[in-house]
């Protein structure tokens, strides 16, 4: 361990920092870089008793400086960091890596429990094939579609870095597959599975939700995001072509039918704190997607 620290040490020393790659994951010390800084907070914190990384941690305790992403903080962290900066080595890669569709978007990911689920909600166009997904935006064409469709929010593309995209379950369940490949869309269990680990129907809701008002409407009851999951009130489209509810509910698919003609699916609320769960979605409504890993 001595002899790895003084290594280190002699890196820092005569390397200058490069270039680096901006985002949570490596930026222990929350200035939007992954630089130098970062190797030496580590190392503080590691053998020196200094403080913690400052930035986002995943549920459970593994930290955004967990770069190699085996849910330990260690020397192999430092060591990544340096590769990385210093001799063309992989980007960090904490949660579960990142996720990218097929239009080449890129999402943060991150792990709860033993599942590992996209940060943000599905902004495809195009299925894993590459095949179209049909923008639909005259509202009568939506009511009447028994195939896969998308929607933006109001038909208004700015909605889309925040909030993704809204979807009919045809294009859930199309076997083209609307999900990155090593992905899907969750089934109802596997929403459960999550819910469950947050602690239950009542309480998972807030630690799902994004903390404060800037999209959710006051006064975003119990919200706090300690899953890291960062769930945005997205709103939805209705089977009759209408939007509705963006800052009020976010609605996220199941890819598991209910009865004929309708499916069960996720709601949040800014109204309380519980993971709705329902089972009266229409096919032909439009609803958020969040990924799961295979």
């Amino acid at each position: 361990m001595k002899q790895a620290l003084v290594l280190i040490s002699a890196i820092l020393i005569f390397v200058i920092p490069s270039a680096s790659f901006a985002g949570d994951c490596g930026d222990v010390n929350s200035t939007g870089l992954v630089d130098l800084l970062d190797i030496t907070y580590l190392i503080n914190y590691l053998y020196k008793g200094g403080p913690e990384p400052d930035c986002e941690t995943v549920y459970g305790g593994v930290f955004c400086g967990d770069v190699n992403n085996n849910r330990l903080l260690d020397l192999l962290d430092i060591t990544y960091i340096i590769n990385y900066l210093y001799k063309d080595g992989p980007i960090p890669q904490c949660g579960c890596g990142i996720l990218i569709d097929i239009d080449g978007n890129e999402y943060k990911t991150m792990v709860i429990g033993e599942q590992c689920w996209g940060k943000e909600n599905l902004k495809a166009t195009h299925y894993r094939n590459g095949d179209p997904v049909p923008n639909v935006t005259d509202g009568e064409e939506w009511a009447g579609l028994f195939t896969g469709a998308y929607c933006d929010y109001i038909n208004d593309p700015a909605n889309v870095a925040t909030y993704g995209r809204l979807y009919n379950w045809f294009a859930v369940i199309d076997s083209r597959n609307i999900a990155p490949n090593g992905w899907h869309v969750p089934t109802d269990a596997e929403w459960q599975t999550l819910v469950d680990y947050l602690g239950g129907d009542a309480v998972a809701g807030g630690k799902l939700k994004e903390a404060g008002t800037m999209h959710w409407n006051s006064p975003n009851t119990g919200a706090t995001n300690e899953s890291g999951f960062t769930a945005f009130p997205g709103g939805y489209r209705g089977f009759d072509g209408d939007y509705g509810n963006m800052g009020n509910f976010g609605y996220f698919w199941s890819s598991t039918e209910s009865y004929d003609g309708y499916v069960w699916y996720r709601y949040l609320y800014y109204l309380h704190s519980r993971a709705g769960h329902t089972s009266n979605a229409s096919e032909r409504d439009g609803l958020s997607i969040r990924c799961v890993r295979d």
